[in-house]
C-alpha cells in the first residue's frame, strides 16, 4: 500500500474546474428560491444560504434569525437558499448576495471579494469535528480497513464531510491519489450532495464501506462511548452530550472509525464591496445575538437552527483551513474567473 506524500505549496493545483461549471451555470436560478418570494432587487440584504444538510429545511431554520436582525436593524432580510457550496460564495463574487452562510472553505476561496463578519458557535464552541464512520455489521474495525473500499463523502467543497476527512484517510497511510480532483488510489471515494445522504449511502448501500460526515450528522447515531478516547472532541464538540441520543428513536446505530483534529466552524461572509450603513447594524447584532434570538422557544425541535451564536473572526481563525487546502494541493486563486 503506497502512501501519499503530503502535496505542498510547490504542487497546488487548480480546484474550481473540478465542483464549479454546472453550479455556476445555474446561480441565477438557484437564486430565485427564497424564503418571502420577493426578487432580489430593491433594497432587501439577500441572505444566501448553504446546502449543508439534504433533510433539513434551511429557510425556515434560518427564518427566526432573519426576524431578530429584521427587528434590531430596520433591515429587510431575504433568505435565498443556495444549490451547492460553490454557489455561496460565487453569489458574493457576482453581486447575487449581500451575505453568506456559508463553508470555511470559502474564506480563502473568497479572498479579494469577500471578508468574514463572524464564526458560528454552537453551545459556546466555535470548533467542530469530521468522522469517519461504518455500519456495525461490516468487517471494518479501521480506517486503514478501508484500502480496496468504497466510501461517501459529502459534498465536494465540503471541509468537514469532504476535504478534512480526505487528509484523514491520507494521514492512515491510504493512497488518495489526485482526489478530491481526479481519483484516489487506495479505495473509491463518491461524493455526495451532503452529509445526510453520505450516510444515507452507506447505511442503505451494501457496497459503501464507510462515509465521512461532520460530527453533526453522525453523532445521534453512535454511542457516547465511542468518542470517549477522543478527548478534543469530549471537551470541544457540541455533539458530544447529544452523541447517541438518535438510537433511542430507533435510529440505526453507526460505527465510529475516527474523529478529525478540531476544526473552524463555518463563517458568515459578506461581499467586500457591499458598504451599505446597515452592514455594520448587521455585524453588531450578529455578535450580539443570544441562543433565544436563533432558537426561539416555540420553534419546532425539526427546524432548530444548528448553531446558537456568532462571535468575532478574521481570516486567521482559519488558517486550519489552509493547512488542509495546502495538504490536499488545492488552489482557488482564479475562482472569481470562474
Amino acid at each position: 500500500m503506497a502512501q501519499t506524500p503530503r502535496r505542498g505549496d510547490s504542487t497546488r493545483r487548480t480546484f474550481l474546474a473540478a465542483s464549479g461549471g454546472a453550479a455556476l451555470a445555474g446561480l441565477a436560478g438557484c437564486l430565485g428560491e427564497t424564503g418571502d418570494g420577493d426578487d432580489n432587487g430593491g433594497d432587501a440584504v439577500r441572505f444566501i444560504l448553504n446546502p449543508a444538510e439534504e433533510q433539513t429545511d434551511i429557510i425556515e431554520e434560518y427564518t427566526p434569525m432573519k426576524e431578530y436582525l429584521e427587528d434590531e436593524t430596520g433591515a429587510d432580510i431575504e433568505l435565498i437558499r443556495a444549490g451547492s457550496y460553490v454557489e455561496t460564495l460565487e453569489a458574493l463574487d457576482a453581486n447575487q448576495a449581500e451575505m453568506a452562510d456559508t463553508s470555511p472553505t470559502a474564506v480563502p476561496g473568497g479572498e479579494g471579494f469577500a471578508d468574514v463578519l463572524g464564526m458560528r458557535t454552537a453551545f459556546g464552541g466555535p470548533l467542530y469535528f469530521s468522522t469517519i464512520i461504518t455500519t456495525p455489521d461490516s468487517d471494518i474495525e479501521s480506517v486503514e480497513d478501508l484500502e480496496g473500499e468504497s466510501v461517501a463523502a459529502g459534498a465536494l467543497m465540503s471541509f468537514s464531510g469532504t476535504l478534512a476527512p480526505a487528509t484523514m484517510l491520507s494521514d492512515a497511510g491510504l493512497d488518495i491519489g489526485t482526489f478530491p480532483q481526479g481519483d484516489a488510489e487506495d479505495l473509491e471515494i463518491q461524493t455526495a450532495g451532503d452529509h445526510d445522504t453520505a450516510r444515507e449511502q452507506m447505511v442503505n448501500d451494501d457496497t459503501v464501506a464507510a462515509a465521512t460526515t461532520g460530527a453533526f450528522a453522525s453523532a445521534p447515531q453512535i454511542p457516547q462511548e465511542a468518542f470517549d478516547e477522543y478527548e478534543e472532541f469530549v471537551e470541544h464538540s457540541a455533539e458530544y452530550d447529544d452523541a447517541g441520543s438518535a438510537l433511542e428513536d430507533g435510529a440505526d446505530e453507526l460505527q465510529l472509525l475516527d474523529v478529525s483534529e478540531p476544526l473552524p466552524r463555518a463563517p458568515i461572509m459578506a461581499r467586500s464591496e457591499w458598504d451599505d450603513p446597515v452592514r455594520e447594524d448587521i455585524v453588531e447584532a450578529l455578535l450580539a445575538a443570544e441562543e433565544e434570538d436563533l432558537i426561539p422557544e416555540d420553534v419546532d425541535d425539526d427546524y432548530e437552527l444548528w448553531f446558537t451564536g456568532i462571535e468575532e473572526a478574521d481570516r486567521d481563525d482559519y488558517e486550519p483551513v489552509n493547512e488542509v487546502l495546502d495538504e490536499l494541493g488545492l488552489e482557488f486563486e482564479d475562482f472569481e474567473e470562474e
